[in-house]
């Protein structure tokens, strides 16, 4: 397979001391937090990577860094082999990368602007990026687009809460792909949604990373979910990297007692999958 996507020795360390004048006064040092610490990792082109770990284990941050969103403190994330934070790059190289790279959020309610109509909302890439020449071309995309991910053409004329909840995640999942990308951080995107609704929406993304040759980070604390999703799943535990597998083999014999822990606590797989309809990745 072909690698897409590496990630070297990433590092990200937040500043969390008090202000000057209070370190001062009560002679306090500085406090820090290392939320990702020396993770590496890759991802082939057209696979699925997942990253799973309870909350605060450094996903969220990885996730950011991953599409450019925050700069490591440390390490690099390789695109191709190209540093994504290289700052020799003009601003032009720049946009071509960041079409590239796109991102699903947790909530689709919160990342979708309420006051937008959905057409709005998928035109608005098409337009940063200049990928559509006039306003008929446009339209003809948000409806493509909607098709793409199982919604109408009529819905263009709506508001996002006149959706529900697995809709506007597939609004959300339309917008990510308006840029034509190669890469999509899906970040916990059917947390939200009822197991129905999810298993709705992972059919989804597996089958639009068929038809279009996507390749995946996936972000869930969902061992369950992780199973018929991803190819190939990483471990964090407090911003380290405690254990990388390929999916089955990592399921039926983690090494590590954290992971241990994780399986026995999630769901049973079987029954998620009995209940969703989906097979392993």
């Amino acid at each position: 397979m072909d690698e897409f996507i590496r990630f070297e020795h990433l590092g990200q360390r937040f500043d969390l001391s008090e202000p000057l004048l209070a370190r001062l006064i009560y002679r306090r040092p500085k406090k820090f937090l290392d939320a990702v610490d020396d993770v590496s990792f890759s991802i082939e082109r057209g696979q699925t990577y997942a990253l799973v770990g309870e909350s605060g284990s450094g996903k969220s941050t990885i996730a950011r860094m991953a599409v450019g969103l925050l700069l490591p403190s440390t390490g690099k994330v390789l695109i191709d082999g190209h540093d994504l934070h290289d700052r020799s790059r003009t601003e032009a190289e720049h946009r071509r990368i960041r079409q590239r790279l796109q991102m699903i959020f947790q909530s689709p309610f919160a990342s979708l602007n309420p006051r937008w109509r959905v057409g709005s909302i998928l035109a608005e890439p098409l337009r940063v990026f200049g990928l559509v020449e006039d306003r008929a071309a446009e339209l003809g995309r948000v409806h493509e687009l909607l098709d793409q991910v199982g919604l109408s053409a009529s819905d263009a004329r709506r508001f996002p809460h006149e959706f529900s909840g697995g809709q506007r995640q597939r609004i959300s999942i339309a917008r990510a792909l308006a840029s034509n990308p190669d890469f999509i951080v899906c970040d916990e995107p059917t947390s939200a949604l009822d197991v129905s609704v999810q298993a709705q929406v992972l059919n989804l993304l597996k089958q639009l990373q068929r038809d279009l040759g996507l390749t995946y980070l996936f972000i869930t604390h969902d061992l369950a979910v992780v199973r018929v999703m991803a190819h190939r799943i990483g471990v964090l535990k407090s911003g380290k990297l405690v254990e990388e597998q390929a999916t089955a083999e990592l399921i039926e014999s983690p090494q590590s007692d954290y992971t241990k822990m994780l399986i026995r606590s999630a769901p049973r797989i079987g029954s998620i999958q009995a209940r969703t309809g989906m097979s392993q990745a």
